[in-house]
């Protein structure tokens, strides 16, 4: 069955994460995805590793399936003249250069607009196209420290910490995604495209969501707190006596069900735990006390206990184990793709499940320039591509 965005195409004209996964996104949704990059290959991410197999690196082969790839010069007037012309039967552009870079090259919003009305124009830096900070570029790790992500990881110990993924990539790409699919359902009702201005500082500033109204509700600045849920206790990493896992406990309910099945039945008797309030007041007592009654079992037996009970919990798992996992397998989030030149590729799944239109991996992360033979600049193959 044809996906939810087939007959829908795209012009890629992004790099490294956070445009490549909102593409991908796309091209798993059945759009067509034409990947665009100067001649050799210009996203950096194809020579960021390793592990590489045969030539692809892992990070490029995680965000660029479901499209093909043709190489153009920007700096060349054909080359301009082939995203012109690519522009006639697009739906979307969707790039991540520095601000006023398409626009000097001739191919800003304004420019292609003109040559397709119905365009929809997605811009992609990392602090937008307006305020003081506008002409900088954006790197993930520069968005989280300025974001405030940095200053809520880690513990008082450790000081600020980024997360281990590129988060603010990944929000900004989902954003992105969701922002196109919008316009598009606008134009329907206005025949009309649009530009979208997304930055990567003002996603990941939306993405603190109840940690950003702590703090604007109470004046106070939050501090780091490890594993730890600024709201809700208890709700953290716990020892058990053959490894960690994760407690999640959400209610009152919930909270005295778990002292139910903990030895000393004192901890569900103490006045001050009795609310979730009184928890998150005296969160180092109760998860200290915790800690030394949780030691006394397995992982797997407190899973079991917790199942019955109602308690949210669950073993931290390493990734060896996470695409072992029987879910990870029954929920198709392992896949296998072949390429003729890198040959077997394992990539991650789409968590993307629909009943009438499923998502299709139709193209493996294609190499630079892989399908050039399907564009003939000024003839009439367009239509091919």
């Amino acid at each position: 069955m044809a996906g939810a965005l087939d007959g829908i195409r795209v012009i890629d004209l992004t790099r490294v994460l956070a445009g490549p996964y909102a593409t991908m996104i796309l091209g798993d949704l059945g759009a067509d995805v034409i990947k665009i990059e100067a001649p050799g290959g210009s996203d950096d991410t194809r020579f960021w590793g390793p592990p590489f197999q045969n030539g692809m690196s892992a990070y490029y082969a995680a965000v660029n399936r479901n499209k093909r790839s043709i190489t153009v010069n920007l700096k060349d007037e054909s080359g301009k003249e082939t995203i012109r012309q690519l522009s006639k039967t697009a739906d979307i552009i969707i790039h991540n250069f520095k601000t006023g870079t398409m626009e000097r090259l001739g191919l800003g919003y304004d420019d292609l607009s003109v040559i397709n009305p119905q365009l929809i124009y997605c811009s992609i830096t990392g602090f937008g196209e307006t305020g003081p900070y506008h002409h900088l570029a954006g790197y993930d790790y520069i968005i989280q420290a300025m974001s405030g992500w940095m200053s809520i990881n880690g513990t008082e110990q450790s000081g600020p910490l980024k997360v281990g993924v590129a988060v603010t990539d990944i929000f900004t790409g989902l954003y992105a995604a969701i922002a196109v699919q919008a316009a598009l359902i606008a134009r329907q009702k206005t025949g009309s495209g649009q530009k979208i201005d997304l930055s990567l500082f003002d996603c990941a500033i939306s993405a603190l969501v109840n940690v950003a109204s702590n703090y604007l509700m109470s004046g106070e600045v939050p501090k780091p707190l490890g594993n730890d849920h600024p709201n809700i206790v208890p709700y953290s990493t716990y020892e058990a006596s053959d490894g960690l896992f994760v407690v999640a406990v959400g209610n009152d309910r919930q909270f005295q069900a778990l002292c139910e099945l903990l030895e000393d039945q004192s901890i569900g008797a103490d006045e001050r735990f009795r609310t979730n309030a009184g928890r998150v007041a005296h969160r180092h007592e109760l998860n200290r006390r915790l800690n030394d009654e949780l030691k006394k079992k397995t992982r797997a037996q407190w899973q079991q206990l917790f199942e019955q009970k109602g308690i949210p919990c669950g073993p931290v798992h390493t990734l060896d184990q996470v695409f072992q996992h029987a879910q990870t397998r029954a929920r198709n989030m392992l896949i296998h793709m072949n390429h003729p030149d890198v040959g077997a590729l394992k990539l991650v799944g789409t968590p993307l499940k629909f009943s009438h239109t499923p998502v299709t991996y139709r193209f493996a992360p294609p190499l630079a320039g892989e399908h050039n033979d399907l564009f003939i600049k000024g003839g009439n193959k367009l239509d091919e591509l």
